[in-house]
C-alpha cells in the first residue's frame, strides 16, 4: 500500500534539488513540487502510484517510465516532464486492469500508454527513445523489452497516446537487463 500513501517515499517518482544540499540536508525540495507544504504528504514526491520502475527515460520534454507489474501486467507510462502530481494507479490498478477486484474506482488515475499481460513476458525492461541518425525511420520510437521473454518492441508517442506499435523480428537473446545510448544517441 505504499504507492498510494503520500506520507511514504516508496512507489513514487521523486524530484529533488541536489544543488540545494546543506551540511544538514543532502538535498532541497524544488518549489514546484506538488505536495510541498501539505501536511502528511512528502514534499519530495513528483508523481505516485508506481510499483517498480525499471528505467526512467527523458526525451523531448517527456518522461517514459517502464513499471514492472506484480503478477499479471507490465506497463509503460508517459508524461510531460513538467506534469506533476499524477497517480499511476498501483496498487489499485496493475497496468490497465483493476489489481485485486473485478472493478475499481479509476477516477484520478493516469493509465499506462501501453501494457501487456504475463503471457507475453514477466518483467518489463524500459529503454530509450531513438534519436540517432544511423536509422532515420526509427527516429522518435521508444524501445523496450522484457527480461523473461527477450523480445524487442517499440512505439511512437503522439497526441498523448502510443501509436504504431512494432514487435521487432529479432531472435530471443535472453534476459534483457538494460538499454544504453552512445554519445550520438
Amino acid at each position: 500500500g505504499n504507492a498510494q500513501n503520500p506520507g511514504k517515499l516508496l512507489g513514487k517518482l521523486l524530484r529533488l534539488d541536489v544543488r540545494g544540499a546543506t551540511a544538514d540536508q543532502p538535498y532541497a525540495i524544488p518549489p514546484g513540487n506538488p505536495f510541498l507544504g501539505q501536511p502528511g504528504r512528502r514534499p519530495e514526491i513528483w508523481a505516485y502510484g508506481l510499483r517498480n520502475p525499471w528505467r526512467y527515460a527523458f526525451d523531448a520534454g517527456k518522461l517514459h517510465i517502464a513499471d514492472v507489474g506484480q503478477s499479471q501486467r507490465e506497463e509503460v507510462n508517459v508524461l510531460a516532464s513538467n506534469q506533476a502530481g499524477l497517480n499511476f494507479g498501483w496498487n489499485i490498478m496493475e497496468g490497465s486492469r483493476c489489481y485485486q477486484d473485478a472493478s475499481c474506482n479509476t477516477a484520478g488515475l493516469t493509465p499506462p500508454v501501453i501494457d501487456y499481460d504475463h503471457s507475453q513476458g514477466c518483467s518489463i525492461t524500459g529503454g530509450y527513445v531513438y534519436r540517432g541518425s544511423a536509422i532515420p525511420e526509427l527516429q522518435g520510437r521508444y524501445f523496450y523489452s522484457d527480461y523473461c521473454a527477450g523480445w524487442l518492441k517499440s512505439f511512437s508517442y503522439e497526441n498523448a497516446q502510443a501509436s504504431e506499435p512494432v514487435s521487432w523480428p529479432v531472435a530471443n537473446v535472453g534476459p534483457i537487463l538494460s538499454f544504453g545510448v552512445d554519445g550520438q544517441q
